[in-house]
């Protein structure tokens, strides 16, 4: 993993109430495990049309001047390889967030992309951005949603360019990608594309880039009269998403978000029984062996690194929330693993 991202998760930046940013204020604010370590203001989709305006206004002023957040913060902006009209707009947009709140955003989203010179000329204008407005480059970093059949024919190569420039992140889109493939949503459920989700996981682990699932949007469910939130299923795909390596999952709402977090997040049992064999495991280094039975599995350099990668994720999490930690893992626990160097 090569930052938290646990959780994406969008904020419609405008909405139809007395507070139009309601709900980016809601994210900004969350705390304990409600908090995203990614927060993506919404201009795109989230976000009624008539009110775009509105959105980019809400987030530039809520981000003005900093903001007090613990995790990251990237508006997703509009644009659209096919659509002159959406990228113009996509520009403009980027160039008022680098103006007006470059010091307080990570970077931007980008959504739509095409193929890999499409996601170069997204990464393009940022830059240009950058320099009119005298940040430093690489400061505005960006991700792009892979969402269409180009960005997938092209995914290795977008990877491979991320691997030497601002480009941070993979996101999975599976609705837009489901309608331009055509496919059909057969009792109301759409394909699960795990095999586009391995090669995300893939691709973006060969190039230090971060990989994250699409929203799951079927967020409550009605049974016997009684209307309740679907967190099952929602936990279903983020365990999915979690076994093939992606780094985190897409948010649409606070519970979401809560579920991620955890899941993307060891276990007290599972970080246990990894400290204890990093433990045993570097004792017997120190007597000059290369590999050694621990509970039974034989353990080596491969095996070893699993669970480093259980260390090393509690680790980036208590630099970033350790509020979380705090509740997750008992003290004695969290100071062993801390104290632990998941390094080979």
């Amino acid at each position: 993993m090569t930052r938290l991202c646990r959780t994406f998760q969008t904020a419609p930046a405008a909405v139809p109430k007395e507070n139009s940013a309601k709900y980016l204020d809601s994210g900004l604010d969350a705390e304990g495990f409600q908090a995203p370590d990614w927060l993506v203001p919404d201009l795109e989709d989230g976000t009624a049309p008539n009110r775009k305006d509105e959105a980019l206004e809400n987030t530039v002023e809520r981000l003005r001047g900093g903001v007090d957040f613990g995790g990251e913060i990237w508006p997703r902006v509009q644009w659209g390889y096919d659509s002159d009209r959406d990228r113009s707009r996509g520009r403009e947009e980027i160039e008022t967030l680098v103006r007006e709140a470059g010091d307080a955003i990570d970077g931007v989203v980008v959504p739509k992309v095409g193929r890999a010179e499409d996601v170069e000329r997204a990464a393009s204008a940022v830059a240009e951005a950058e320099r009119e407005y005298s940040l430093s480059d690489g400061s505005v970093e960006l991700s792009v949603i892979v969402e269409t059949a180009r960005a997938k024919s092209d995914l290795r190569e977008i990877a491979r360019f991320g691997g030497d420039s601002r480009l941070a992140g993979l996101v999975f889109g599976p609705v837009d990608y489901t309608a331009e493939l055509g496919g059909r949503a057969i009792d109301g459920d759409r394909p699960m594309w795990d095999g586009l989700l391995a090669d995300l996981s893939n691709e973006a682990s060969a190039n230090d880039l971060v990989a994250v699932g699409g929203p799951f949007d079927d967020l409550f469910r009605e049974r016997a009269g009684v209307r309740f939130y679907n967190g099952d299923a929602y936990a279903d795909q983020v365990e999915r998403e979690a076994t093939v390596g992606l780094d985190g999952s897409w948010s649409l709402y606070p519970k979401q978000t809560v579920q991620a977090n955890r899941i993307h997040m060891p276990t007290s049992e599972e970080l246990r029984r990894d400290v204890s064999k990093i433990e045993r495991f570097e004792d017997a280094k120190t007597e000059g062996t290369g590999a050694v039975t621990l509970d039974g599995q034989m353990v080596d350099e491969a095996t070893f690194k699993n669970f480093a990668n259980t260390v090393r994720t509690v680790h980036h999490i208590d630099a970033v929330r350790p509020e979380q930690t705090a509740t997750a893992y008992d003290e004695s626990l969290l100071r062993r693993a801390l104290d632990l160097d998941p390094a080979w």
